[in-house]
Protein backbone atom coordinates (compact mmCIF):
# COMPACT_ATOMS: atom_id res chain seq x y z
CA UNK A 1 0.00 0.00 0.00
CA UNK A 2 2.84 2.41 0.83
CA UNK A 3 4.38 1.68 -2.55
CA UNK A 4 1.16 2.67 -4.34
CA UNK A 5 0.97 5.92 -2.38
CA UNK A 6 4.60 6.74 -3.27
CA UNK A 7 3.98 6.00 -6.95
CA UNK A 8 0.87 8.18 -6.87
CA UNK A 9 2.76 11.08 -5.27
CA UNK A 10 5.61 10.85 -7.77
CA UNK A 11 3.16 10.75 -10.69
CA UNK A 12 1.25 13.76 -9.33
CA UNK A 13 4.44 15.78 -8.91
CA UNK A 14 5.84 14.84 -12.33
CA UNK A 15 2.68 15.33 -14.43
CA UNK A 16 2.94 19.17 -14.60
CA UNK A 17 6.44 18.77 -16.02
CA UNK A 18 5.16 16.57 -18.83
CA UNK A 19 2.17 18.81 -19.56
CA UNK A 20 4.20 22.01 -19.61
CA UNK A 21 6.74 20.55 -22.02
CA UNK A 22 4.02 20.08 -24.66
CA UNK A 23 3.39 23.79 -25.07
CA UNK A 24 6.02 26.04 -26.57
CA UNK A 25 6.93 28.44 -29.32
CA UNK A 26 8.21 26.87 -32.49
CA UNK A 27 9.80 28.96 -35.21
CA UNK A 28 9.97 28.41 -38.95
CA UNK A 29 11.96 30.40 -41.51
CA UNK A 30 9.00 31.05 -43.83
CA UNK A 31 5.41 31.70 -42.84
CA UNK A 32 3.15 29.05 -44.40
CA UNK A 33 0.75 30.25 -47.07
CA UNK A 34 -2.71 31.29 -45.89
CA UNK A 35 -5.34 28.58 -46.19
CA UNK A 36 -8.91 29.58 -47.01
CA UNK A 37 -12.01 27.45 -46.63
CA UNK A 38 -15.52 28.32 -47.66
CA UNK A 39 -17.43 27.46 -44.50
CA UNK A 40 -20.77 27.65 -46.26
CA UNK A 41 -23.90 28.58 -44.35
CA UNK A 42 -24.04 28.33 -40.54
CA UNK A 43 -25.48 24.97 -39.44
CA UNK A 44 -27.65 26.64 -36.76
CA UNK A 45 -28.70 30.10 -35.61
CA UNK A 46 -25.99 31.93 -33.70
CA UNK A 47 -23.14 29.74 -34.96
CA UNK A 48 -19.82 31.50 -35.58
CA UNK A 49 -16.99 30.34 -37.80
CA UNK A 50 -13.69 29.73 -35.99
CA UNK A 51 -10.84 30.10 -38.48
CA UNK A 52 -8.42 27.21 -38.88
CA UNK A 53 -5.40 26.88 -36.63
CA UNK A 54 -1.77 25.95 -37.19
CA UNK A 55 -0.19 23.14 -35.14
CA UNK A 56 3.53 22.44 -35.00
CA UNK A 57 4.27 18.76 -35.60
CA UNK A 58 7.21 16.77 -37.00
CA UNK A 59 9.33 19.87 -37.61
CA UNK A 60 6.76 21.99 -39.44
CA UNK A 61 3.36 23.65 -39.06
CA UNK A 62 0.25 21.80 -40.23
CA UNK A 63 -3.07 23.57 -40.77
CA UNK A 64 -6.19 22.32 -39.01
CA UNK A 65 -9.41 23.24 -40.74
CA UNK A 66 -11.78 25.72 -39.07
CA UNK A 67 -15.10 24.78 -37.51
CA UNK A 68 -18.47 26.16 -36.45
CA UNK A 69 -18.97 26.88 -32.74
CA UNK A 70 -21.59 28.31 -30.45
CA UNK A 71 -20.96 31.89 -29.41
CA UNK A 72 -19.95 32.32 -25.78
CA UNK A 73 -22.04 34.83 -23.91
CA UNK A 74 -20.14 38.06 -23.25
CA UNK A 75 -16.99 36.80 -24.99
CA UNK A 76 -15.37 37.44 -28.36
CA UNK A 77 -13.18 35.05 -30.32
CA UNK A 78 -9.76 36.48 -31.19
CA UNK A 79 -8.37 34.65 -34.21
CA UNK A 80 -4.84 33.27 -34.26
CA UNK A 81 -2.00 35.16 -35.90
CA UNK A 82 1.58 34.84 -37.06
CA UNK A 83 4.33 36.77 -35.34
CA UNK A 84 7.66 37.51 -36.98
CA UNK A 85 10.89 38.31 -35.16
CA UNK A 86 14.62 37.65 -35.50
CA UNK A 87 14.14 33.90 -34.93
CA UNK A 88 11.52 33.50 -37.66
CA UNK A 89 7.74 33.02 -37.66
CA UNK A 90 5.69 31.53 -34.85
CA UNK A 91 1.94 30.94 -34.57
CA UNK A 92 -0.17 32.25 -31.69
CA UNK A 93 -3.40 30.29 -31.33
CA UNK A 94 -6.83 31.89 -31.32
CA UNK A 95 -8.69 32.23 -28.02
CA UNK A 96 -11.91 33.42 -26.40
CA UNK A 97 -11.60 36.80 -24.70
Amino acid sequence: MKTLVKIGLIAAMASPLFLSSCEGEYYVVDQPADVYYDPGLPPYTGAIWIEGDWVYTSGHYVHNRGHWARARSGRTYVRGSWEHNQRGYTWHRGYWQ
